[in-house]
């Protein structure tokens, strides 16, 4: 007997609630200055059901960069990643909004 979800109730090979989840969330992507004038790009807005840790991960390596994940649900990437973050979130499924840097 397949195993069944306990929050949706369907099997889960056929479970959805990831994907609902994901399609719920509000992301927000702004760039932020550091020391030395260095830029960042920081992405929050996760739910705690996302593996903040793999995310960041897949989001470094697809942008080329370095970074790090907050336990807060925040990822920081080294430089100005908008634009690649943005097109890479919104091809997983994620809502992405964009705002203007804090200096």
């Amino acid at each position: 007997m397949a195993e069944v979800c306990p929050k949706c109730g369907l099997p889960k090979e056929l479970c959805v609630c990831e994907e609902i989840a994901i399609e719920d969330q509000q992301i927000k992507i702004s760039t932020a200055r550091r020391r030395f004038g260095k830029l960042i790009t920081i992405v929050e807005g996760f739910d705690k059901e996302i593996d903040i840790r793999e995310l960041g991960k897949d989001l470094k390596a697809r942008c080329a960069c370095g970074g790090t994940y907050a336990k807060d649900g925040k990822i920081e990437l080294q430089g100005d990643q908008k634009r690649k973050v943005q097109k890479i979130l919104s091809e997983m499924g994620y809502s992405v909004e964009m705002s203007n840097g804090k200096s």
